[in-house]
């Protein structure tokens, strides 16, 4: 009982919304609060840093934000602002604050606007961005180079009814504060103009609001002819399989299951598939990693699927500051006990004794490359000063859940499998001695084969990969759940099929080491989508930089991890019942 009350105790603080954040009211006068957030190059979405790093107006006691953990992981550091706003009240050129400026902070904000650095404003939970300064660059002979800082904002505030709606700021009629040869201490006044404006978007709809009016470009789209194609593919593929294979599986069966008078005229030339069936079970070396593979891959289907469909069923807010970022903790957290039931379940089935092992092989093959490439990248962005390296508070609470429930859940799991294990269900016996394998031609190799199972499922989820990266490594909300859903379903089904017919082949060839192969052919479609991040680094982004190039390849590598162990256990279980398939319908002696 007390480990449920600590669970529902998480649960309710990995999810809960920020006190000042949800369906706020106002009346006409009230106070609206405006946060200060963070700042960041344009081009670079992940080095973000607080706005009051910068020589900007400050006030003389800054007090932050309660935070969720979603906020706190994407970097989030919100403060209050010196803005004052009040509801439905229209303010005229009010000054913010006066500033004066050494040569060091003149170039700290040259600097800035040089690298295209944007602010993020948030009010009532929405975000507010704009440039920090304007710069012209004009010319070749002669050459004109023009920084301006913009040291008034116009804030048009929407709202209707007591609620409010959207939020942006404009220097459309504003003229910068030029930043140019300055060679003494600099007097700067900052001001700002508060606009409301009646909207009838309803607050429901305001999520589509902010999806049309972003500050950032558009990339996401609905592409139905990419979609389509995947579909197609899927379509051949799964055509190939059930027609074109099964009438080989038809004619291998007839042709095996010969009555007694024509199987001695077929003894001598018999080879193929029948010929392996006392070998084909045998059990492959390193069992306890590829149970730990399987459990953890069956992990990560599970999460997948079940943000997909919280999603879809509307269970959280995905314009919420961090709200996918609590919803993949939570649910690794939970699902662990996926990955304890399944490793120990098919461990104990494949004859393993040292189950205990197995466990802490289960819980550490992802837990530890994450820990150490979030080691790098967090360090990094430590030594940077970046506001997405995690405080120490954060990093103790993320232990916390994994050691009192990620942990537990996996044990858990593992005990419940080992116990609800039955013997392993092979339709043939094994021999002692394992039959020797004939030499295989080149195109039967595991590198080719991994080639070919990670190739066809990579190209049915490229485009929408792209969208993906998009979004993910840009500034965009994904929102296209639906069909996220169905190019999911569509890799899955991909990788299946093809893991299936790579399998068959390599039975025909008499090589009966299909065990690792089933995971890997498949699986090897994470290093497509490793490669693909490099593609995307240098040639579809415009990110540079140390902290921004650590962050996109450490997180890139977990990403290609994921798929490798997802994919593989679902080609390694397709393989697994189309070779029970086969071996039951042959009739042996």
């Amino acid at each position: 009982m007390c480990f449920l009350h600590l669970l529902s105790l998480l649960c309710v603080w990995l999810v809960a919304p920020s006190p000042a954040t949800g369906d706020n009211r106002y009346k006409p006068g009230d106070p609206v609060m405006m946060y200060v957030n963070k700042v960041g190059p344009y081009h670079n979405p992940q080095e973000t840093y607080h706005y009051y790093q910068l020589p900007v107006c400050a006030p003389e006691q800054i007090r932050h934000k309660s935070l969720t953990l979603g906020e706190v992981l994407d970097g989030d550091r919100m403060a209050e602002s010196m803005y004052r706003i009040t509801f439905r009240q229209n303010v005229e050129r009010q000054t913010l604050c006066e500033m004066k400026l050494s040569l060091s902070q003149v170039e700290e904000l040259r600097r800035a606007i040089e690298e295209l650095y944007y602010f993020e404003f948030v009010l009532d939970d929405i975000p507010i961005r704009g440039f920090l300064g304007y710069m012209e660059e004009s010319g070749f002979l002669p050459h004109t180079h023009k920084i301006g800082l913009w040291a008034h904002l116009d804030i048009n505030i929407e709202y209707n009814d007591d609620r409010i709606i959207y939020s942006n700021v404009s220097v459309r009629d504003v003229k910068p504060f030029s930043l140019d040869d300055v060679r003494e201490t600099l007097s700067l006044t900052h001001t700002y103009s508060i606009h409301w404006f009646p909207s009838t978007v309803t607050y429901e709809r305001r999520g589509d609001r902010l999806r049309d009016s972003s500050f950032f470009p558009k990339s996401l789209e609905i592409h139905w002819l990419s979609i389509i194609n995947s579909m197609v593919l899927v379509f051949l593929l799964l055509g190939f399989v059930v027609i074109i294979l099964m009438r080989v599986l038809k004619s291998d069966l007839a042709r095996y299951n010969l009555d007694e008078e024509g199987a001695d005229d077929m003894e001598q030339g018999d080879n193929g598939w029948k010929i392996i069936h006392t070998d084909v079970f045998r059990f492959p070396p390193y069992r306890s990693l590829l149970c730990a593979v399987l459990g953890v891959g069956f992990q990560f289907l599970a999460l997948g699927t079940g943000i997909i469909v919280m999603v879809l069923l509307g269970l959280f807010n995905v314009h919420r500051h961090g709200a996918i970022n609590s919803a993949a903790i939570l649910l690794y957290a939970l699902t662990c006990c996926v990955s304890g039931y399944v490793s120990s379940n098919f461990y104990r089935q494949l004859g393993g004794d040292r189950w205990v092992w197995n466990i802490v092989l289960t819980t550490s093959l992802f837990s530890a490359p994450f820990f150490l490439t979030w080691s790098v990248v967090n360090s990094v962005h430590w030594a940077n000063g970046s506001t997405q390296a995690l405080p120490a508070t954060t990093i103790l609470l993320l232990l916390t859940v994994w050691l009192l429930v990620g942990f537990p859940l996996t044990v858990i799991g593992g005990i419940f499998g080992k116990n609800s294990a039955v013997n392993f269900e092979a339709p043939c016996r094994t021999k002692n001695i394992a039959r020797e394998i004939p030499r295989q031609p080149w195109y039967k190799s595991a590198p080719v084969h991994m080639a070919i199972g990670g190739f066809l499922p990579f190209s049915a989820i490229s485009v929408e990969l792209y969208y993906i990266f998009a979004t993910v490594w840009g500034r965009e909300q994904y929102t296209l759940y639906g069909i996220l859903f169905i190019v999911f379903a569509i890799l899955l089904s991909v990788g299946a099929c093809i893991s299936v017919a790579l399998t068959y082949f390599q039975l025909s060839g008499e090589d009966y080491r299909w065990w690792w192969r089933s995971v890997l052919s498949t699986g090897s479609t994470g290093a497509f989508i490793f490669l693909y991040s490099v593609f995307y680094y240098w040639r579809r982004s415009n990110m540079s930089g140390v902290v921004q190039t650590v962050e996109f390849f450490g997180y890139s590598f977990l990403t290609a991890y994921v798929f490798f162990l997802m994919l593989g256990a679902v080609s390694f279980t397709a393989s697994l019942r189309f070779i029970r398939y086969i071996y039951i319908n042959l009739k042996m002696d």
